[in-house]
């Protein structure tokens, strides 16, 4: 029994050993018209193991060891669930997976996830690096959440990204007009600390109307008055080509990817006052693939090169649009009303949005602000709108009075002049 299971345990070691060094020998040996005999002779093993290993090649294969156990299975489900739902980037999964517990490596995960992805097509695509200060990236999109009530609705998001440190500011709002993409703007390059050269967009509508028959771009007037107000150089990418702007982390790629799966808001200023919060403690605190430094030390260095914002009251023809108060005190705008003190009914005021809130002006007075509608019909009280209000409509009466003279000067008059007045005043 002992002889027995040693010539079991030396079988499995030479048979590792064939698998290793051996196995094409005793093909190419064997095709050459060689003998088992001569083989075994050649190669010092035994006849025996030369004649199984032809007569069944696949049954010295070694063995598939057995799959060891993870850390990450009992998450697996989790993991399959929010792969099902479009999250595949591993470091929004570890932040989650480590909020629920898991104490294991981003690189343990990221082998665990591997072979669940789907597989993309690799894109090419060539870098451009810039000076500081010299380039800014704008990313402007769309983005899909769902309600309370499980409705899908899908909100705006702009992204800009200095081209040079890499650091970037979020804004989601509701519109994608101009005025919006303008507001978008100033707000992002107050969070920056100034103005780029120019700024680099992939062809939105809101920037160009289109080309002309020799290609060249249809501007729109009212962003390009805009851009040489603030003073920066309007550039357009390739048509279709939107990777030209050279940075592999695509503005909106990155918020959509790291995040905007782990999102949970009540409204649209809690929900632009996170995104700020995530660049910056994410986006602008980490490592940056590409630069290997911290998207906010290398902004410290890029501010000096930047141009200064001119005063918000020089571009308020750009931010806000005229609406006139109401008897009741309130202005329509995107089909909501927003009360302004009752001091302003019939004025007409200017009203524009930031980061979630809308802004009542009078000239350079700002008269109220109140968070954003998140639908129509909503309508908002400013505190103490009719505080000083006089009772009843503020109007003083007018009454019909007479006028009395010395009596010398009494005109002696017909009663029929009267009965005519009486007659007249009844019509």
């Amino acid at each position: 029994m002992q002889k027995a299971s040693f010539t079991k345990t030396s079988w499995r070691c030479l048979k590792i050993l064939l698998k290793v060094r051996e196995v094409k020998e005793i093909y190419e040996m064997k095709g050459a018209g060689r003998s088992i005999r001569g083989i075994a002779e050649d190669l010092g093993i035994a006849r025996n193991t030369v004649r199984r290993y032809l007569k069944s090649p696949e049954s010295m294969s070694p063995r598939p060891r057995a799959r060891r156990g993870s850390n990450l299975d009992q998450y697996g489900d989790y993991i399959d669930q929010r792969l099902s739902q479009g999250l595949e980037n591993c470091v929004v999964l570890h932040r989650e997976l480590k909020a629920m517990g898991y104490d294991g490596g981003y690189t343990t995960l990221k082998r665990y996830v591997s072979p669940r992805r789907r597989r993309r097509q690799p894109e090419a695509t060539m870098r451009f690096e810039t000076a500081p200060g010299e380039q800014a990236q704008v990313d402007w999109g769309s983005l899909a959440y769902l309600d309370q009530g499980g409705r899908k609705h899908r909100i705006w998001v702009f992204v800009m990204t200095m081209g040079w440190s890499r650091a970037c500011y979020v804004e989601l709002v509701r519109r994608a007009d101009t005025a919006a993409f303008i507001q978008c703007h100033v707000n992002a390059f107050d969070y920056l600390g100034g103005v780029p050269r120019r700024c680099l967009y992939d062809n939105a509508k809101v920037v160009t109307l289109g080309r002309d028959e020799e290609k060249q771009p249809i501007w729109n007037l009212r962003m390009l008055d805009f851009a040489l107000r603030v003073g920066f150089e309007v550039r357009l990418c390739q048509p279709y080509r939107a990777q030209t702007k050279g940075k592999v982390e695509s503005g909106v790629k990155y918020v959509r990817r790291n995040m905007w799966p782990s999102m949970r808001f009540t409204d649209d200023a809690d929900l632009n006052r996170q995104g700020l919060e995530w660049c910056d403690s994410v986006a602008n605190r980490r490592i940056h693939g590409t630069t290997r430094r911290v998207p906010w030390e290398m902004l410290a260095e890029e501010r000096p090169h930047l141009g200064k914002l001119p005063a918000r009251g020089a571009l308020a023809p750009y931010l806000r649009e005229d609406r006139k108060v109401a008897r009741d005190g309130f202005v329509s705008w995107e089909g909501s009303r927003y009360g302004v003190h009752w001091k302003w009914v019939g004025r007409t005021v200017q009203v524009g949005q930031r980061q979630g809130t809308v802004e009542v002006w009078a000239g350079d007075e700002r008269i109220a602000v109140h968070p954003r509608s998140q639908k129509l019909g909503q309508r908002f009280v400013l505190p103490g709108q009719w505080s000083g209000l006089p009772a009843g409509d503020n109007r003083p009466r007018r009454e019909a009075m007479a006028v009395q003279i010395p009596v010398g000067e009494v005109e002696r008059r017909s009663l029929d002049v009267y009965e005519l007045a009486a007659v007249g005043g009844a019509r």
